[in-house]
Parts: structure tokens; sequence; C-alpha cells
């Protein structure tokens, strides 16, 4: 019996917080008044609004190097009013990890209140997409660049199901994005998927899934991402060479221009290592890329070294540099292996 009454007890207590959320979330306090705990949350809970800023880990790591803690960190402090959901492939749902993990990197985002952090089962959430019938079909094992595509795959599916911005995790947020239906061009009339946003359900998400399914070559890199991206746009829009800092418009959807994330081109990524040229000062950017996948080398954040990337992370992503950069001898060699 007394089993029984706690068990009732348990469920009670569940929908109590569920319906204390939803009131949050209506009188727009959502994270400053919101005394619950996390992990009664689910993520349909946290995501109903199409307000969330989207992460994705398709490695089974479970310990965030400093640049995706520095994501993830900037961005929940650039969209303080907003959820912030980190999806990791390598957590599942017995699994909870928050502040008090032995994990540096989890302890201090499960701190943050916006910060949310949840399973990405692939089964999952590609139900009740065009997605799924490729997804079982598919050889994981096979595909070279799985890690990257399974990525792009599972950013489109999230954006699709629960709307909101989808920021690669070696991108660093440093104000907010002013627009809702948007693709970020990584040069005059090239799309990339590095940064995406669309409310729930939009139409151009459904396409590029299908696009996904039908034009699918995982030998060619960049396939099922930005070429992708890129050519379900050239469908759309008459595609123009950028002026000035001007972005483009077309059936409702921004093209915002390579300066808005990407004012560093990628032949160009060592500047982000290099000692701050104070001459860039990002005033027309939202975001920084910093084209991880090319620091083949592993160039690592040093303390005291004035390098760009090192003032970044002080700048937008304070508690990580202080945690994960200074806190811990070596901790600057721990550099991602994150190959967005």
């Amino acid at each position: 019996m007394l089993k029984e009454i706690q068990i009732v007890l348990c469920f009670f207590f569940v929908f109590v917080f569920a319906i204390l959320y939803e009131l949050s979330l209506q009188s727009g306090c959502v994270f400053s008044c919101m005394p619950i705990a996390k992990r009664f949350l689910t993520q349909e809970d946290v995501m109903s609004q199409s307000r969330s800023i989207i992460f994705v880990e398709t490695t089974d790591r479970l310990e965030p190097p400093p640049l995706v803690s520095c994501s993830v960190e900037s961005a929940a402090r650039i969209y303080h009013d907003r959820p912030v959901v980190f999806f990791m492939k390598g957590l599942n749902n017995s699994t909870w990890l928050d502040s008090n993990s032995t994990y540096a990197a989890f302890s201090l985002l499960s701190a943050m209140k916006n910060v949310f952090i949840f399973p990405l089962q692939m089964d999952t959430l590609f139900q009740e997409t065009p997605l799924l019938p490729w997804y079982h079909k598919v050889n994981a094992a096979q595909e070279k660049h799985w890690v990257h595509i399974s990525s792009d795959a599972s950013r489109l599916a999230l954006i699709w199901k629960y709307g909101g911005i989808y920021m690669d995790t070696d991108v660093i947020s440093i104000r907010p994005i002013p627009v809702a239906n948007f693709l970020a061009a990584q040069a005059s009339q090239f799309s990339s998927n590095g940064v995406f946003g669309f409310p729930h359900h939009h139409w151009f998400i459904w396409d590029c899934m299908n696009d996904f399914v039908q034009n699918y070559n995982g030998r060619i890199w960049g396939n099922q991402g930005p070429i992708l991206m890129t050519r379900r746009l050239r469908a759309l829009c008459n595609l123009t060479n950028f002026h000035n800092v001007e972005d483009q418009s077309c059936q409702n959807i921004s093209f915002l221009h390579p300066q808005r994330f990407y004012p560093i081109p990628y032949p160009a990524w060592r500047q982000y290592y290099e000692v701050w040229d104070t001459s860039l000062d990002f005033n027309d950017s939202y975001a920084l890329h910093l084209w991880n996948f090319m620091n083949k080398e592993h160039k690592p954040v040093i303390a005291g070294s004035n390098t760009l990337v090192e003032n970044l992370y002080k700048t937008y992503c304070p508690t990580t540099y202080k945690d994960l950069i200074q806190g811990t001898e070596g901790s600057g060699h721990m550099q991602q292996n994150k190959t967005e």
C-alpha cells in the first residue's frame, strides 16, 4: 500500500511541475521564475515553444571538450531567456549527468539554468519524417563520414519537429540573431548548414529531408549538409553575390551575409589561434564559426596567449575559460576533436 501511495505521489508531483512549467512559459518569465528541477522536464516540455537553441553531438563521448562547452555556454548567455538544448548520442535515458558530474564540462553546463542535456535517439527522432526509411537502410559502419552525416540528418529532424535555431558545436555566439527563418551564407551563393533557424514543421526543412534521401551520397563530403542546403535554396531563389553587408531574402527566408557567422573564412581559420588583431571587431556578426574541422593540428586554447580564441573564451564563455582552460593544468591541450 505504501509503495502505491509513493507511486501516486510521484506522478502527482511530476504533473504539478509540468503545469507550473507551462504557466511559466505563458507568463514569459520561463527561467527567471521557474523553480522546477530540470531533471523532471522532458524535451517536449522544454522545446514546446519553437524557441530552442539546439546543439548535437553524434559521437559517443560524454565529456564535451572546451570548444563545445564554450559554444553551449555562449549561447546560454546570449539567449538567456531561451532554452539551450544539447543532444548527445552517448547518453541514454538511464544516464543523468548534472552539476555534480565528474565530467567538468557537464558540471558547469548543467549548472546553467537554461541549458538542458538530452539523449540523441535517432530511431525515435526520425519517426514520422522522410529520414526513417533511409536510417533503417543505411549501413553506418560502411559510411566514411557517418558522424557528420548523422549530424546533418539529426539537425534537420530536430528543427522540423521542434523549431528554433541549430548551431554547430564550434560556433561561439556573440549577439542575438534578429531573424527567425534564415540560412547562413558561407560565401556568395553558397549556404552553410552550421547555423540555421526555422519554426517547427516548416516546409523548407521538410523539402530538405526529402532531398537528403532522394539525393543521398555519403561518399561526397558535405553532400548531405551545406551542398544540400545550397541546392534547395537555389531551386527556390535567384541567388546573387552579396554587396556590402546586406542580407538577402527569398520566399520569406533570410539568407544572411557571410559576415554574420563566417567573417573569417575557412582558409584563414588559423587567425583564431593567432595573437588578436584588435582591428577585427566583428560588429556585423551574430556568432563566429571557428572551423574546428580544419584544426587537424589540434591547436589548443592557451591561457595568457592573447590569441583571438582566448579572448573570445574570456568574453563569451568565461566559466568554460575559468574551469577548463585556466582551472586545470594542461587543460588547454584538451582541445576538441569535433569535426564540424
